[in-house]
């Protein structure tokens, strides 16, 4: 069962002369505690002695777990000072819950813990016939965080993204607008695709993107929105405003990838299977487009939740 198809995330990328420096400056003095425990240790604590929500605390990142389900609540950026901070120096909720559906099976095992000297934690937890692993580092942005399941019967599961009530979802013009374009990707190419990113409405910096890896999006057309294309044709994106669902194979897993690395164009993150981090570097080797600020209620999918 435990046939983990982990990706890694992409990880702190920012512009080409920003991108050397990114692993020691976006996360300088990161580090999580978690259930008593702190960078450089490890456990495997008894079913028993983990309260059924716990909170994994970091100095840039924060965020609540359901013991039960694995599923994350009250993921926030906490605005600690950093030189590549995305939050304006302010406490900035990102995510309300990231819930996967198990289906009525509970996760009942040992929660295993281990935290790095890095700022990188691990959590897993097991249940009948069902798997969890969160993997986060505790960075001012870049590719933050994962979620993965794996299933005996390999079956897909429904994550639900449902964002801070703050921040939403939206189709990014700087992608939209250069659709089909062709722009450098290391020694090659690659074509621009459309591009939907969350973001808010008081941090300039602040932007995000959902990160699949054996997981693809329902389409909701209770949320249909038509944007208006290059050609001056509409396409019709069937997406919701706060929230998004996912079926997630087994082995797969859902990425949160923040600041300019969510405005990249590159290639899918690679398939990792041994030793796999919340993170894959591209050193400045991709072309960043960025995205509007503020961004323009035409742009903004409606309505933010299925009507």
């Amino acid at each position: 069962m435990n046939k983990w198809m982990t990706a890694a995330c992409m990880g702190l990328l920012f512009s080409a002369q920003h991108a050397m420096a990114a692993d020691s400056t976006g996360c300088e003095g990161g580090g999580f505690t978690v259930l008593g425990k702190a960078s450089g240790q490890s456990a495997s604590l008894a079913p028993g002695s983990v309260a059924s929500v716990f909170r994994v605390q970091g100095r840039y990142v924060q965020f609540d777990v359901d013991a039960a389900t694995f599923g994350v609540l009250n993921y926030t950026l906490t605005g600690a000072p950093n030189a590549l901070d995305i939050t304006g120096g302010r406490a900035t909720p990102v995510f309300e819950s990231k819930m996967p559906d198990h289906r009525g099976v509970v996760l009942d095992g040992a929660v295993s813990l281990q935290l790095s000297t890095a700022g990188d934690v691990v959590l897993t937890r097991s249940g009948p016939g069902v798997t969890m692993k969160i993997q986060a580092k505790d960075c001012a942005n870049g590719g933050l965080f994962q979620m993965e399941v794996a299933r005996a019967d390999d079956t897909k599961t429904v994550f639900t993204h449902k964002l801070a009530q703050s921040a939403f979802y939206f189709d990014n013009r700087a992608f939209r607008d250069r659709e089909g374009d062709s722009v450098a990707y290391k020694d090659t190419t690659l074509k621009v695709a459309p591009r939907i990113n969350f973001g808010n409405d008081y941090s300039a910096r602040f932007v995000g993107r959902d990160s699949p890896q054996f997981a693809d999006r329902i389409a909701e057309p209770r949320c249909s929105n038509d944007i208006l294309t290059r050609t001056g044709t509409l396409s019709r994106v069937q997406h919701c405003g706060g929230v998004s669902q996912w079926a997630v194979a087994s082995g797969g897993r859902m990425g949160q990838v923040m600041g300019e690395d969510a405005t990249e164009v590159a290639p899918p993150a690679t398939v990792c299977e041994h030793k796999c981090q919340a993170q894959n570097q591209t050193r400045g080797a991709a072309t960043v487009l960025g995205f509007p600020f503020p961004v323009a209620d035409a742009d903004r999918l409606k309505p933010r939740l299925p009507q």
